[in-house]
């Protein structure tokens, strides 16, 4: 969808914003499966994570049970997703943004303003470059993404919410009362469902309705600040400059998720990278039928740890925490911790300590729904020391790893893996 162009000079803003980037991610080199409904996650008796436009088609959407988006959608294909993707497909977006300006404002893994005011010469109208960007990452990615243009961040916001999927809105200054206006107040940037309600109840329904309401009455019912900043949002007349950070490269996890889901994208002063430090990344795992064999969940422990730990190795962090968490069926849940003398990447040693953690709670047998490993303290590893220990092998289970990883980036992650996960 495309609406009529606007002058560079008013429309200097862009917000790009992938369509359902986690499926996307995980199916674009699966094109049998693109007009197919899927979801990421879902799983047994997880939750979805994402679910793409044919899924959503079928009223599914994120958080929904797998077990109820199967009922309303019986050939629901459930996929499941790399992190190390993610991070690598989001930065390669980011640098199509930067091919078109230096001006970007990341909002999260798979969305971002850019201000374009000084790439008009070189690559015409906002409009143009719009398209330019969707049309790269479209052919080199093979992901789409929906991109509004206009004068503000809020408005572009708004715009490319309406273009989706895979499309471009344009507004004008003299467009924006009769865009933003009919919309529901729920659709301004920024206002969830408790200060949607809160506006219903006291007569704002549409965003008009706040835009027609005279600022000083705002304030006085809403309060100064909350009053002023919904008025500038209305009336599309919020900040023009962006701030140029840069935003999380890899999302976390938070929360009950099934295999590792995500959850809700990081702000950008949580994400992890090598720049980062006392941080975390973990993954879990909602089983399908509860384990009780210890086997089975030290099998488990030690994949949920080799796909942390190579999730680190790519953002170049080590740790010095372990966690595991247990949930049981009653869904009562345990958290323990170990700190290790050096801060490591390395998977045999993650799994280890997560297994020394599953022991000594001496479970005897009781089933487990869900397990999680977490390896918290997150530093670069570049200049951190690791204490020599006579005897030992010059090269060990590190560069076994790193081997492993270097297999998996160019042949994918199922190639090769410990023959205890086969």
């Amino acid at each position: 969808m495309t609406s009529s162009a606007g002058a560079p000079e008013v429309t200097p803003i862009l917000h790009v914003d992938m369509d359902a980037f986690f499926v996307s991610v995980a199916i674009r080199h699966q094109p049998e499966l693109w007009q197919q409904p899927v979801v990421v996650g879902g799983h047994a008796r997880g939750v979805v994570t994402c679910a793409n436009y044919p899924a959503r088609a079928y009223g599914i959407h994120a958080a929904m049970p797998g077990s109820m988006a199967r009922r309303l959608c019986p050939q629901l294909v459930s996929v499941r997703l790399d992190f190390g993707e993610v991070s690598e497909v989001s930065q390669q977006v980011r640098e199509i943004f930067r091919r078109a300006t230096p001006l970007v404002e990341v909002v999260s893994v798979d969305e971002a303003f850019l201000d374009v005011r000084g790439a008009t010469r070189l690559f015409g109208s906002p409009e143009r470059i719009a398209h330019r960007i969707r049309r790269q990452i479209a052919d080199e990615l093979k992901i789409t993404c929906s991109v509004g243009v206009a004068p503000t961040p809020s408005v572009a916001k708004v715009g490319s919410r309406k273009a989706k999927p895979d499309g471009v809105v344009v507004v004008r200054p003299d467009d924006i009362p009769g865009f933003l206006h009919p919309l529901d107040v729920g659709e301004l940037y920024g206002v969830g469902p408790s200060t949607r309600n809160r506006l219903r109840k006291l007569g704002f329904e549409t965003v008009g309705d706040i835009a027609r309401t005279p600022v000083p009455a705002l304030h006085q019912i809403l309060g100064p600040r909350l009053g002023g900043h919904l008025h500038r949002l209305a009336t599309g007349t919020d900040r023009r400059e962006l701030t140029g950070r840069l935003g999380p490269d890899l999302p976390e996890t938070t929360g009950a998720r099934s295999s590792g889901e995500l959850a809700r994208p990081l702000a950008p002063s949580e994400g992890v990278t090598a720049r980062s430090a006392d941080r975390s990344t973990g993954a879990q795992e909602t089983f399908a039928r509860d384990l009780s064999d210890r086997d089975d969940i030290v099998r488990e422990l030690l994949r949920l740890s080799a796909r942390v730990t190579r999730r680190m190795r790519r953002a170049g962090t080590v740790g010095r925490t372990v966690a595991l968490t247990v949930r049981f069926t009653d869904f009562t849940t345990i958290s323990r911790s170990r700190t290790l003398t050096d801060p490591t990447d390395v998977t045999q040693e993650v799994h280890t300590t997560a297994v020394r953690l599953f022991d000594d709670l001496q479970l005897r047998g009781r089933a487990l729904r869900l397990v999680g490993v977490r390896v918290e303290h997150l530093v670069a590893r570049e200049g951190t020391g690791r204490q020599l220990v006579i005897g030992e092998r010059e090269r060990g289970w590190s560069e076994a790893d790193r081997a492993v990883d270097r297999v998996a980036d160019r042949f994918g992650s199922n190639l090769v893996r410990r023959a205890s996960l086969i």
